[in-house]
């Protein structure tokens, strides 16, 4: 056991050192979401309301962006390449492969969610975390369930050409309707409820509680079981579909 420790934190080290060079990965992952974050903030500048809203918008969307559509391309383009072909041929145990892949998405969640508390801080008054315990909740259950539905939609493309379009016809459409830059409570009520039934929107709910309001735990409780549910959506889809060989046919 600690034998595929070790060597899946050697994988863990090798992503991170291909992360960095792949420039359009590191855009999508950190810059993205600062970006909005920076549209977004001088457009709200000067309703701390907005702004205490926008935060934990941002930091959820930056928590989709690092697993769910990293990791559907990611895998998406390594199945395809053969890559997952051939490391099931080598030496290094499966499990710690994909541990290495998921420490790197959860690595980047975690970076960027540090971004933009930071950013939250200095540059919008939304102050430090106030409730770190539902903080670190919050973002391991987001984590993980955006990381298990990232890898089970991933089974559904078809090629890596399509990739970008099977992600973002889920990821774009799911942060507006859960309330990234607006107050979700305000919208009609179709998107409400069906936000409500969405995982991002109790994600942004926690991370709000922890960062603005100081709600604690507690308070989220229902939220987080529908993140739960879907976690264990996820995580049977990504198994059960999971495949190292490409689908295209030659």
């Amino acid at each position: 056991m600690s034998d595929a420790l070790v060597l899946a934190y050697h994988q863990y080290r090798l992503e991170r050192r291909m992360f960095w060079r792949n420039p359009s990965a590191a855009f999508f992952n950190f810059l993205l979401p600062l970006l909005f974050l920076a549209l977004f903030g001088a457009i709200f500048s000067g309703n701390q309301d907005d702004l205490n809203v926008l935060i934990p918008g941002i930091a959820g969307m930056s928590i989709m962006a690092t697993t769910f559509s990293s990791l559907t391309m990611n895998l998406t383009f390594l199945r395809e390449q053969g890559v997952l072909k051939r490391m099931r041929g080598t030496p290094l145990p499966e499990g710690s492969y994909l541990l290495g892949v998921f420490g790197n998405a959860v690595a980047n969640a975690i970076i960027q969610l540090a971004l933009v508390i930071v950013a939250g801080k200095l540059l919008f008054g939304t102050g430090w975390p106030k409730e770190w315990i539902e903080l670190v909740v919050y973002v391991g259950a987001g984590v993980v369930c955006l990381a298990a539905l990232g890898v089970a939609w991933s089974h559904v493309i078809p090629n890596y050409d399509a990739a970008a379009a099977y992600s973002n016809i889920i990821f774009l459409p799911v942060i507006f309707i859960s309330g990234v830059f607006y107050d979700v409570n305000n919208a009609p009520q179709f998107l409400l409820h069906l936000a409500q039934v969405l995982p991002l929107v109790h994600i942004i709910d926690g991370l709000s509680g922890a960062l603005v309001s100081g709600r604690s735990l507690s308070d989220n409780l229902s939220g987080l079981c529908v993140i739960c549910i879907w976690t264990l959506v996820g995580l049977f889809f990504a198994v059960r579909g999971f495949s190292w060989e490409s689908r295209r046919d030659d």
